[in-house]
């Protein structure tokens, strides 16, 4: 089966990314993220993601409605949203129908080129299994910036998506360091890949 692109296949991505974030989500394991970046391209493929519902869903950034930080969230389907928490980026994958900003957060990923160009970004002595394990290490991997926030990802531009073939088994649990909802289990990830992330609860305070 080859990978489905918009410019490929119709509208074929879109509408799948047009659907709910529990049902995106799990979905996307398999699928190959891009940037073309000044120094060459590096790509990975996805092993780890995780879903949030908009407004309605407590430990979204859209809970408390529309900002300045989340407006990408409210635009179509298939856009990035990229956000900064502390000095770390982070790439979502904008789902579900416009102005809803339901999206899901990118975890983890394997590596696939520009491995050297990924581990300029992340230091040399970095395993290969953790240069993207863990949002901000995939959008180091990546080297993502913030200008790259509200891009379409299923256009012509440096930052793409690329659907893969469906992984045949998945693993499913709760968000990773969310303090309300915490026990949504809208966390999906490849089984005994090395690149997921370790489960972190919380703590309330």
């Amino acid at each position: 089966m080859q990978p489905i692109r918009r410019t490929e296949c119709g509208v074929a991505l879109f509408d799948l990314l047009a659907g709910r974030p529990e049902d995106v989500a799990p979905r996307l394991l398999g699928a190959t993220v891009r940037h073309v970046t000044d120094e060459g391209p590096v790509s990975l493929v996805l092993t780890e993601t995780e879903a949030y519902g908009g407004e309605a869903d407590p430990a979204s950034h859209a809970w408390r409605g529309r900002r300045p930080r989340n407006l990408s969230m409210y635009m179509p389907a298939g856009h990035a949203y990229i956000y900064q928490t502390r000095h770390h980026l982070a790439l979502n994958v904008v789902t579900g129908p416009q102005d809803e900003a339901s999206a899901v957060l990118l975890r983890a990923g394997r590596v696939t080129e520009g491995e050297s160009l990924a581990r300029a970004s992340r230091g040399p002595q970095i395993a290969a299994q953790r240069l993207a394990r863990g949002p901000a290490n995939l959008a180091r991997s990546l080297s993502l910036t913030l200008d790259l926030d509200g891009l379409d990802l299923m256009g012509e531009g440096p930052l793409t998506l690329t659907l893969g073939d469906q992984v045949a088994r998945i693993d499913v649990g709760p968000r990773v360091g969310v303090t309300r909802a915490q026990d949504v289990q809208w966390r999906f990830s490849v089984p005994g890949d090395s690149t997921v992330s370790a489960y972190r609860r919380a703590s309330l305070r």
